[in-house]
């Protein structure tokens, strides 16, 4: 590895150590075994590290690359794509993830709640975000992120991002009684009966 993984790595284990706020530059260097410079040269600013290293925890997240069960690939096939189905699969293999990913998702929320004293890395988290919904889009829908529809990302990305927000808030304060994908899912199903007068 060279000084770019190295601290990316040693960024990452902060993370989850100390936190985004907590977290010095001197402290990824040391835990890096690299040097002040080497986060200048190769990532601008140690908040601009800090928020690669943020996004790569997220993407490394468990349950976030798990197939629904009987897809032939990552992202298509299994059960009929955008279907109900596939909604309850997706939301079973995401909160199955969670307890492995806790640190990961109180990290996240010290990222939203801290966000007046990482104004400056506003920014590259907007960008991200912009990709989490990307993914998401996705995974529920067994469209290959690559080709995506750039509304849809707008509409049912923002959708799911939202619900995934509430489950984890949900989960973190409380996991027993945290809603399950079953729920989720029957919920779903009531409001789209609803709304279409079933």
């Amino acid at each position: 590895m060279g000084h770019r993984e190295d601290l990316l790595e040693g960024a990452k284990r902060c993370l989850l150590e100390k936190g985004f706020v907590r977290t010095t530059a001197r402290d990824i260097v040391k835990e890096s075994g690299t040097n002040l410079a080497s986060i200048g040269y190769h990532y601008g600013s140690k908040d601009a590290l800090l928020v690669e290293a943020f996004i790569a925890l997220v993407e490394t997240a468990d349950g976030f690359d798990e197939a629904p069960a009987g897809d032939s690939g990552a992202k298509g096939g299994g059960p009929r794509d955008g279907s109900l189905e596939r909604f309850e699969q997706v939301w079973a293999n995401i909160l199955r993830g969670f307890p492995q990913s806790r640190s990961i998702w109180m990290l996240t929320f010290e990222v939203i709640t801290q966000g007046e004293r990482l104004a400056g890395v506003r920014d590259l988290l907007v960008k991200a975000q912009g990709e989490g919904r990307s993914g998401l889009a996705a995974l529920f829908t067994g469209i290959e992120e690559s080709v995506i529809p750039q509304d849809l990302v707008e509409t049912e990305g923002r959708f799911y991002t939202t619900l995934l927000n509430g489950l984890m808030v949900q989960w973190l304060f409380d996991p027993e009684s945290a809603t399950t994908a079953e729920q989720l899912t029957e919920g779903m199903r009531r409001v789209m009966g609803r709304m279409s007068g079933a």
